[in-house]
């Protein structure tokens, strides 16, 4: 599905180098009118693409444009991770990357579904990912076990491979918060959504989607209804190429899906610990209109959150229709 139309798509590639092009020479090249170039730029302005104008020097991108391409992806691939290959669609628009792959389950185990922007992004508790185009990681990966109760606390395994690719492209040091979510300085950076399609005999395909926030203008921000951070803000603008993140993210979520049926969460809960922000703070905790306060203790082997009550009595808390926050 594409975004937008062939001028508009041929228009952002001309403005994909930074500079600042002239309405007269956009129409020019383009064969349109400057009225055209102009109806053009609002379309982008309206999917997230924000565009500078400047009277006498005419338009540019307000934030550098890397666009997806399956060769550069493959290549860092290869050369990090050798003997690494998966099957990967890279699409331009797209209601979700999970949602897609859920609906595609002949795909083979490994495929990877990347987008340039979703329409209906999801996050958990069926929150809205905001995801404009061009700007930030929308990426899913299908995975197929023979053992569905061999999945549980996966999205926490998931977070400590997000960290360890974040880390080796240049991001400091990163926190997770319990059960899904990547956090810098208490802001928002990315979330994982762990889905599953349940078999017969207890085989089940599961689905990892990883949304990571690289550039978000006001206008994206403004929809995200909790603290959040992009990576032009926490690497004060030096963002690494968007295709290596890319890669980084493919090849160590491909290790972790590899041996997650054999190892479960036990071999990464040790980094999980490391990186958390959670384990001995104290947390409230929101279940449908119920909430309570208590302190989170530590993480179980199946990734089960062990709370303290107020009582002194304990709580294992499973992930599902819950929030938690840290308070304060």
């Amino acid at each position: 599905m594409r975004a937008f139309s062939e001028t508009t798509t041929q228009l952002l590639l001309q403005l994909s180098d930074g500079k600042f092009h002239s309405g007269q020479q956009l129409a020019q090249d383009l064969g349109i009118s400057r009225t055209a170039v102009w109806k053009h730029i609002q379309k982008l302005d309206s999917l997230g693409v924000e565009v500078t104008a400047v009277s006498g020097r005419g338009y540019r991108l307000a934030a550098p444009l890397e666009l997806l391409d399956k060769s550069k992806i493959q290549s860092y691939l290869q050369a990090n991770y050798p003997g690494i290959q998966i099957p990967m669609e890279i699409l331009s628009s797209i209601t979700s990357t999970n949602a897609y792959l859920l609906g595609a389950l002949d795909k083979p185990t490994g495929s990877v579904c990347l987008a340039e922007m979703q329409t209906a992004g999801k996050g958990r508790l069926g929150r809205r990912w905001v995801s404009p185009y061009g700007a930030n990681v929308y990426l899913s990966m299908l995975w197929r076990f023979a053992n569905i109760e061999r999945v549980g606390g996966l999205s926490l395994a998931v977070g400590v491979a997000v960290v360890r690719a974040l880390r080796k492209v240049g991001f400091p040091p990163l926190h997770l918060k319990w059960p899904n979510d990547i956090l810098w300085q208490a802001r928002k950076l990315g979330g994982i959504l762990v889905e599953a399609s349940v078999e017969s005999q207890g085989q089940c395909t599961v689905v990892v989607g990883i949304g990571l926030n690289l550039y978000l203008n006001k206008g994206a921000s403004s929809e995200i209804d909790q603290p959040w951070v992009d990576a032009k803000t926490l690497l004060c603008g030096a963002v690494p190429s968007r295709n290596r993140i890319v890669a980084e993210l493919i090849g160590q979520m491909t290790k972790l899906l590899s041996d997650y049926e054999s190892q479960g969460l036990s071999t990464w809960l040790e980094e999980w610990r490391r990186w958390n922000c959670i384990l001995g703070e104290k947390v409230i905790v929101i279940q449908g209109d119920q909430q309570f306060e208590a302190v989170a203790e530590d993480i179980a082997d199946n990734g089960q959150l062990q709370l303290k009550l107020p009582n002194g009595n304990r709580y294992m808390l499973t992930a599902g229709d819950v929030k938690l926050r840290l308070q304060g």
